[in-house]
């Protein structure tokens, strides 16, 4: 239960990190009036998206951290975040950015990473 919800929780944290990080650069192709914002007004509204990252990141690294009754130690919590973030960033390029393409050496990459998982949490 308590990695489930750890995982879940890592994925709303990444959607809303990976909005808060690269959302403006899409936004400002879909409306006028986000593409004559100052470089601090962007900032402020990519803060304060990222505010909601920290809202489902933070409970998720306590409740999944071994030392506060989770299953998971600190190593295997930061990669799962990272490999959760890639799949989380990967569906957002693909979706929302059509000039952006997934080739071949990205999922090499990732496969990569899946076996860093593997390897983080081999016993």
């Amino acid at each position: 239960m308590k990695s489930t919800l750890t995982v879940v929780l890592l994925i709303f944290s990444n959607v809303f990190m990976t909005f808060a990080w690269y959302g403006h650069l899409k936004f400002k192709e879909e409306a006028d009036w986000f593409a004559r914002l100052s470089l601090p007004a962007v900032i402020l509204i990519s803060w304060g998206i990222a505010l909601f990252e920290y809202c489902f990141q933070v409970p998720a690294n306590r409740i999944g951290y071994v030392e506060n009754g989770g299953p998971l130690n600190l190593w295997q919590l930061k990669v799962l975040q990272e490999t959760i973030t890639l799949v989380v960033f990967t569906v957002f390029t693909v979706v929302l950015f059509k000039n952006e393409t997934f080739r071949l050496n990205h999922a090499i990459g990732f496969v990569f990473l899946v076996l860093a998982v593997f390897f983080v949490f081999k016993k």
